[in-house]
Order: C-alpha cells, then structure tokens, then sequence
C-alpha cells in the first residue's frame, strides 16, 4: 500500500519529523489484529506491506494510521490540516513469493530515489524479517 502526503510535500525529509512517525508504522495502536510486516517512509510518501487481519477494513485501518501519524505531526510542528492525501493505492498479494518481491521492492525505494546507497544506511523502514 501506499499513501502521498498532501501537495507532494516533502515533509519526511525533516529527520526529526520521520524520527517521529517512523515508530508509529511499527506501533499496534492502530493495527489490531492486522500486522505491518515492511514499511519505508520516504520524503514525501510511505509504503507499507500489510498482513490485513479480520477487524475492520483496510481503509479503516489506514484511515487511523492517517489520523494518528498527522496528529503527531501537527503537534511537532505546531501545525493544523490534513498530513495525507485522501486515499491511497493498495494491491492484494496472493503468494509468499509475492510478499518477499513486494518486501524488497520496498526496502529498496530509497536506494531507488538517490536517498542512500544500501537500504542499512537509510533510518526509515522496518521489516519483520530483520
């Protein structure tokens, strides 16, 4: 799945803003009984790969993952209004292979955009594999 921030800003290339929210990807608040198994926050958007679990949609699920990540931005920031776009773009995976493809396709997206050369060195993700 992935989710934009409003306008494109790149509001995650603030590090202590993304020290911030980086842990609330990983954070059971807003997960249920669903579990995040990658995530990569890049500058200006995140990934996440998301075991779906029975409680709720996934568009609720993300809906308080917004919700919780814009509240912790707006209070660092001394700022109101919306963090995300609306929306985001999601993709059903039906195989493990795809689920390790997808993981490291991930992982790799700052390597992709020039941010890092090797995905240990970039601070903004997680797997459960690590």
């Amino acid at each position: 799945m992935t989710t934009v921030v409003a306008h494109r800003r790149r509001i995650f290339a603030d590090f202590a803003l993304a020290l911030r929210v980086a842990p609330l990807l990983d954070s059971g608040a807003h997960w249920r009984d669903s579990r995040s198994l990658c995530w990569v926050l890049m500058p200006d958007h995140c990934h996440l790969l998301v075991q779906a679990g029975l409680d709720g949609s996934l568009a609720s699920l993300i809906a308080r993952l917004k919700a919780h990540t814009a509240r912790t931005c707006n209070l660092a920031r001394n700022a109101s209004g919306p963090l995300w776009q609306r929306g985001f773009h999601d993709r059903a995976l039906r195989t493990e292979q795809d689920i390790a493809a997808v993981a490291r396709y991930i992982v790799r997206n700052p390597i992709r955009a020039g941010l890092t050369s090797a995905v240990g060195s970039y601070p903004f993700w997680n797997a459960v594999w690590v």
